[in-house]
């Protein structure tokens, strides 16, 4: 035999042991497949620090927990790290943590390991400090001793926000790997791309049946639609639209769109001169062709809005009917001044432009703004649009801006009070529009000192009609929350309306 044959014979063995070394060995009747899915969700986050992440993806992927949880049927609040609360004035507050609970690292989550994680979050953010109005907190073993800065007897249902999520802040690392409480711990994070999540053990409401997940982002909705067709999603949020129809075609495949309390609003930078007009910010909210966008970038998959709240709740009013379309539109800039000369809208001599911001995080968004600058266009409106990548940092830190195509939860508590203390107290978060009118303070004010449903739902109707009155916003539609899933694999999936809660210890696969 040459020496030649016996060096490819000699070649042949190696590749094959190789191949077999290679090769992944099934499963033996002792072992079990390891339990994991992939979501893809819609925002890219940066960072995971609970307390300023507003994709709030720590507590979306089982990562952290609040005090307070939003049961989702009732809409109502109810126990989750907190075991109770009570208080006889609605300002000195007596919280009682739930014992037993430990952080990812194994230490107790007891009341001075709390009291850090809410200072910590309120003087990182400002959002949770105006929300949450502290004075004080005093700790003693399990329980919390909170005064706030006034009587605020809806003090407990800001509890359920993910900002004020529960971390062991003596663990510095909350951006990329934030100690919580909840079912999954943080194995790795890379911004912008996915955080990769292992199961707790410790979890006290019992471990979590998957032994891993992955919470993966894609802000192009059609690549999410992609991902599931293809194999490399399990779960994914805010599909493309056009693509439902292929994907409920797919066997073991299911789509769910659910209502929520979300609105797409236009909101209305009332520092720009133009908009400091009444009639011009009528003229703006008549061109918007509600019922059209909802039927035709949405398919049917959201409510035409008449203001911020879904007609369902009890604090959103009957409005007024009001004129739309170009000739309403028109007749309110002529009240402003305006005039349309050679095609050009002007008001002496000056065109009126408008700046208008959306972002690709929620595909409907620049598809709503590109619809608004064409409709404007036919009165002689130029409407310049910019894509931005984080609206909240944008429009808080530049005022350079008219209008923003933007989309909001207004009532992720059940409660109107979130909403309008978020986005039209001079204090608020979310004041974009830089809203600041004493009776409309006021107002918010009286409702927050408020107890009782009933009684707080005519306040709440007061100012969603004032707000309706002053026009400091346009209220487009209320969007379905859209999930595909392979329900063939993927078992105990809940599409939640607040959107809060999704990779839970009740998750499992096939």
């Amino acid at each position: 035999m040459s020496k030649r044959y016996h060096i490819l014979i000699l070649f042949i063995l190696s590749a094959v042991l190789l191949a077999a070394c290679s090769s992944t060995p099934a499963p033996s009747e002792g072992q079990t497949k390891k339990k994991s899915v992939n979501l893809l969700f819609n925002f890219a986050a940066s960072s995971l620090d609970p307390h300023v992440d507003t994709s709030y993806v720590s507590l979306r992927a089982g990562i952290t927990e609040t005090l307070v949880h939003l049961n989702d049927t009732s809409l109502t609040i109810e126990p989750w790290l907190a075991e109770s609360w009570e208080s006889r004035d609605g300002q000195l507050w007596t919280i009682k943590l739930r014992e037993g609970v430990t952080f990812h690292n194994g230490k107790s989550m007891d009341g001075a390991a709390v009291k850090a994680s809410l200072e910590r979050a309120m003087k990182d953010s400002l959002a949770v400090k105006n929300a949450l109005r502290i004075q004080s907190i005093a700790a003693n073993a399990h329980t919390l001793t909170i005064k706030t800065e006034v009587p605020f007897p809806e003090f407990p249902s800001e509890l359920v926000h993910p900002n004020t999520s529960i971390i062991d802040v003596t663990d510095a690392n909350y951006v990329k790997k934030p100690v919580g409480t909840g079912p999954f711990a943080v194995a790795s994070f890379t911004p912008r791309t996915a955080v990769d999540l292992v199961r707790y053990d410790g979890y006290w409401n019992g471990a979590a049946k998957l032994d891993s997940a992955r919470f993966s982002f894609n802000e192009d909705a059609n690549a999410r639609s992609l991902a599931l067709q293809s194999g490399t999603a399990d779960i994914v949020f805010r599909p493309e639209v056009e693509t439902l129809s292929n994907l409920e075609a797919i066997p073991g495949v299911k789509v769910e769109s659910t209502s929520t309390f979300r609105v797409h609003q236009m909101t209305m930078n009332l520092e720009r001169k133009a908009l400091q007009d009444i009639h011009v910010r009528k003229a703006i909210d008549a061109l918007i062709n509600r019922q059209a966008i909802v039927d035709t970038i949405l398919r049917g998959h959201a409510e035409a809005a008449t203001g911020p709240f879904p007609s369902t709740f009890s604090f959103a009013p009957d409005y007024p009917d009001k004129k739309s379309g170009l000739d309403a539109a028109r007749a309110h800039l002529e009240e402003a001044g305006y005039t349309e000369v050679n095609g050009v809208m002007q008001k002496n001599g000056e065109p009126l432009t408008l700046k208008l911001l959306t972002y690709s995080a929620r595909a409907d968004l620049p598809l709503i703004a590109q619809v608004f600058q064409s409709d404007a266009k036919k009165l002689g409106i130029d409407v310049q649009i910019q894509l931005i990548e984080i609206p909240e940092e944008y429009m808080a830190a530049k005022r350079d801006w008219d209008l923003a195509t933007y989309s909001n939860l207004t009532a992720p508590r059940g409660d109107a009070g979130y909403y309008l203390n978020a986005t039209y107290h001079p204090n608020g978060a979310l004041n974009f529009s830089g809203a600041d009118n004493d009776h409309l303070t006021a107002l918010i004010d009286k409702l927050n000192a408020t107890v009782g449903q009933e009684k707080r739902s005519v306040i709440a109707e007061q100012i969603a009609k004032y707000v309706d009155e002053q026009v400091y916003n346009s209220f487009v539609l209320h969007p379905n929350t859209l999930v595909a899933y392979k329900s063939d694999k993927v078992l105990n999936w809940v599409t939640s309306r607040s959107e809060y809660y999704m990779l839970t210890n009740e998750l499992d696969v096939k």
